[in-house]
């Protein structure tokens, strides 16, 4: 099943050209096989910098390919359905690289973003904290100043990446009233992780809890001023909801794709199963769905390109593809009946890999929060 796009040049539909192939042919026919595994795919991040898919929405000048946001969505889309966990954690990464790219000086970045971007160095973003998840604000990891450095003291949860990122943008409290962002080497000293989740689903990707025990950080880490962390870690969630998305329209897509086919194949009285309305109806709204969630982030993207104002639209964004990626993928399931339940087929796995992205990066409460505090703003 092709998935027609409007992109706005020809240099776009050759980079999707690109991504599509990438997915298809070098990660999709590894998916099934690293799930099972519980195995990171750092090669296949790797991959994706040498060809120029890590930093696509940064600047050249430090090696990105200064493509628009909704370009950047849909190659991330095209990644997600064929590979969920290296779909996250391709909008991870980004997002782990948005501080630096937008809030770090030029000296900063030309120290740390191009080996950022090209696929040297995989991001982790460290904000949630076990007490301190939607109330970003009541984080409480310590950063001291020592002199040229920052002595970092607390734990970080929920991290992805965690434990195999080689750098963690990080949000600490550097007074009672500061929030600051720090970019965390990770083989700095002090710092470890914690044992990986055992999660239900994108099994690929490591989840871990990151502690910070006396972790020296340079002072020339800090990026912007300090109590400027919460400003930049929230304008990063605005984008970084985009990326989750895109993310789960991609799964939702690769559910939809599975359930026709097999409707096609399977046959019962006589003909296939697809040609009975109950499931037409079916796929129908299923169809429908995915549509109208791949709509809603390309239009926040668009705003995003424009500089216009997008974090409503974001958050619905975020809201409507993920809960549309979960009944998607449930309704693939039934679609394959007692097949669809097991491991012989991939719908399950869609299924259990559904249900995250309803609550990382803001529950989706928080973002119906977020919405309706810009409507009383409007």
């Amino acid at each position: 099943m092709t998935v027609e796009r409007l992109l706005p040049n020809r240099e776009s539909e050759d980079l999707l050209a690109l991504a599509t192939e990438l997915a298809r042919e070098e990660l999709k026919p590894l998916a099934a096989e690293y799930e099972e595994a519980e195995r990171f795919p750092r090669e296949q991040f790797r991959l994706l910098g040498k060809s120029g898919l890590l930093g696509l929405p940064y600047s050249g000048r430090w090696g990105g390919g200064e493509v628009p946001y909704e370009v950047y969505l849909q190659v991330l889309e095209e990644i997600a359905a064929a590979w969920m966990s290296v779909g996250v954690g391709l909008s991870v990464h980004t997002m782990s690289c948005f501080a630096l790219a937008h809030h770090g000086t030029d000296a900063q970045r030309d120290r740390w973003l191009p080996a950022m971007l090209d696929g040297d160095l995989l991001g982790a973003y460290a904000l949630s904290e076990t007490h301190a998840g939607s109330d970003a604000a009541a984080l409480s990891t310590r950063a001291r100043r020592d002199g040229e450095q920052y002595v970092v003291n607390g734990t970080k949860a929920w991290i992805t990446h965690g434990g195999e990122a080689d750098f963690y943008t990080t949000m600490v409290r550097t007074s009672d009233a500061d929030v600051s962002c720090l970019l965390v080497d990770g083989a700095t000293p002090g710092l470890s992780a914690a044992p990986p989740e055992r999660k239900m689903g994108l099994t690929g990707s490591t989840t871990a809890q990151m502690i910070f025990a006396d972790a020296r950080v340079d002072a020339d880490r800090l990026i912007g001023e300090e109590g400027a962390g919460l400003r930049i870690a929230l304008s990063s969630l605005d984008s970084g909801r985009l990326g989750i998305a895109a993310c789960a329209v991609g799964l939702a897509q690769a559910a939809l794709e599975e359930a026709v086919e097999y409707a096609k194949g399977r046959t019962q009285f006589g003909k296939p199963i697809i040609e009975f309305q109950g499931l037409e109806f079916l796929l129908a709204d299923m169809a429908a769905a995915i549509d109208s969630a791949r709509a809603s982030y390309l239009d926040a993207a668009r705003r995003r390109d424009r500089g216009m104002p997008f974090r409503r639209q974001a958050s619905v964004a975020k809201l409507v593809a993920t809960d549309a990626a979960m009944k998607v993928t449930t309704d693939a399931v039934q679609v394959l009946g007692g097949a669809g339940y097991t491991r012989d087929f991939p719908v399950e796995r869609y299924m259990r890999e559904a249900k995250v992205p309803q609550i990382f990066e803001g529950t989706n409460q928080i973002q119906r929060m977020v919405i309706a505090r810009e409507l009383k703003r409007a």
